[in-house]
């Protein structure tokens, strides 16, 4: 394929905002079905081991020479291209264009021939940090993770740069990361501190007192004041050779032993899920969520909804129809929106409408409409773990 010559700087010029954002879209897909030639031509380069004939010791080493790739470069193509050889609607997706290699590269990683045309569907409704998600999450966690977990446990300080670095189980680290989280809230936002510094001094107070920090009434909290939530069909708790697994907020899917674990020293919290396992909403005449519904809207969305925008410490929920006294307070009514985004909604530069437990369209001032769908992970905690 030749190459096509460069635009000129006049010419980018005369292009109208629109126009260069459909052209650069464009060029994306352009570059994507490039790399999908790319990679199913360098695949069949190792399949012969052609690379031998230009006294290359690997697939990876000879991109790095012939074709001026980074080692990391190199690599994920070469991983992915093995990949690809039995995953042909992966395969198709990436060279016409309608996946990108970024998207493909992770997909790969976890399809198979039996789930290749399901992946690919699933993977063109998805962003690529989604399907990171996804894929840690089909590796799941069994028992003898744990214990690696808990033997390689560690804490480090360092003197020099005055810092802390830990490595904990997945329950641990669940564990900490709320109370540090819950003592920090507790601190007023005076609009200079930002965020990093409230939670280190939250560290600092809760290992130096042993408590979790103040409650908004000023008054410091007991020790244990804290919730770790995990959802988890009932059966996991009550049979002891249930595999279904459980997910662990902010912390993805772990396993029933792991769940049971947690349980032992826990107060345990019932919630009614539907047939999907969806917590069922609560309808309110006021217009705040419950602390129950903004568990689930974390777990439903678990960022802002925007397209694109990964922020998830500082979010919203937003009511996509106006709430009113006699109004409701519903999840399919309610979003998580960032501060920037929620701002744009209501100062009516984008529109969105739609059902956030389904889909919601984001409506731009140039009258594109980009999708937004539910986290993949929102209904994974109700089926089996895979053997």
């Amino acid at each position: 394929m030749a190459p096509t010559s460069p635009p000129t700087n006049a010419e980018l010029a005369r292009l109208s905002d629109t126009e260069l954002m459909e052209e650069a879209a464009a060029t994306s897909r352009a570059l994507a079905s490039l790399a999908g030639r790319f990679v199913l031509l360098t695949a069949e380069l190792d399949r012969r081991q052609g690379w031998r004939a230009e006294g290359a010791t690997s697939l990876e080493s000879w991109m790095v020479e012939r074709c001026g790739l980074a080692p990391s470069s190199a690599r994920a193509y070469a991983k992915t291209g093995e990949r690809l050889f039995d995953l042909p609607h992966l395969a198709s997706a990436l060279c016409d264009g309608s996946l990108s290699f970024d998207k493909v590269r992770v997909a790969a990683a976890t399809a198979g021939p039996r789930t290749d045309a399901t992946v690919t569907e699933v993977a063109k409704e998805s962003s690529v940090r989604e399907l990171a998600e996804l894929a840690r999450s089909r590796r799941g966690t069994n028992e003898r993770d744990a214990q690696d977990q808990h033997a390689s446990r560690a804490l480090r300080f360092n003197d020099a740069c005055r810092t802390v670095s830990a490595q904990l189980p997945e329950e641990s680290y669940a564990a900490v990361r709320a109370r540090l989280e819950n003592a920090a809230k507790a601190y007023p936002a005076d609009g200079e501190t930002g965020w990093d510094q409230r939670l280190a001094d939250a560290f600092v107070e809760v290992v130096t007192s042993g408590r979790s920090g103040r409650g908004r009434d000023g008054a410091v909290q007991a020790p244990g004041a804290y919730v770790v939530v995990a959802h988890t069909p009932l059966t996991t708790l009550v049979d002891d050779d249930s595999t279904l697994c459980a997910e662990l907020e902010r912390g993805g899917l772990i396993s029933a032993e792991t769940v049971r674990r947690l349980a032992c020293d826990a107060t345990i919290v019932l919630a009614v899920d539907d047939d999907v396992g969806h917590t069922m909403y609560e309808g309110r005449a006021t217009r705040d969520p419950t602390d129950t519904q903004r568990r689930e809207l974390w777990r439903r969305d678990r960022h802002c909804r925007f397209p694109g925008c990964p922020n998830a410490t500082f979010t919203n929920a937003h009511h996509l129809d106006p709430w009113t006294p006699s109004g409701h307070t519903d999840l399919p009514n309610l979003v998580l929106l960032c501060a920037h985004h929620h701002h744009r909604v209501h100062s009516k530069e984008w529109r969105v409408e739609g059902d956030a437990n389904a889909e919601l369209r984001f409506v731009g001032p140039s009258g594109r409409v980009m999708v937004s769908r539910p986290s993949p992970l929102w209904t994974r905690v109700s089926r089996p773990r895979p053997d």
